[in-house]
């Protein structure tokens, strides 16, 4: 089991920056691949970025690319997501997840097995 803490939400303005952490703990971390999603009011969650477990591979969605950024430090148990030029549409609440496989499938909510419980991101006009 793996329980993953979100931290660093908050209110900006638009084109402001923000970067969001995700420290996990439970298992050896750097065995899971990593994710972020974010869930709009009245609307699904979505994916934003994943990267591998070596910090190797990632996607990201395309509204995320040349803006966000997905890293991770393996010796502090924590993955990190830069977000640059924050637009209005990207208020939503921000969910850290992790994989124990690394796969295609980490782009969708069921490529996921863990679930941290969030962090608001308010970007404002």
């Amino acid at each position: 089991q793996v329980q993953l803490v979100e931290s660093g939400g908050g209110l900006v303005q638009a084109g402001g920056s923000l970067r969001l952490s995700c420290a996990a703990s439970g298992h050896t971390f750097s065995n899971y691949a990593m994710g972020w999603f974010r869930q709009a009011p009245g609307k699904e969650r979505e994916f934003v970025a994943a990267l591998s477990w070596s910090g190797d591979r990632a996607y990201y969605a395309e509204s995320a690319k040349g803006r966000f950024t997905i890293s991770r430090d393996n010796a502090k148990n924590t993955v990190y997501l830069q977000m640059n030029r924050l637009k209005p549409e990207d208020t939503a609440v921000y969910y850290c997840a992790a994989a124990e496989r690394w796969s295609i499938e980490v782009v969708t909510t069921d490529g996921m097995d863990y679930w941290g419980k969030g962090t608001l991101v308010t970007v404002s006009s």
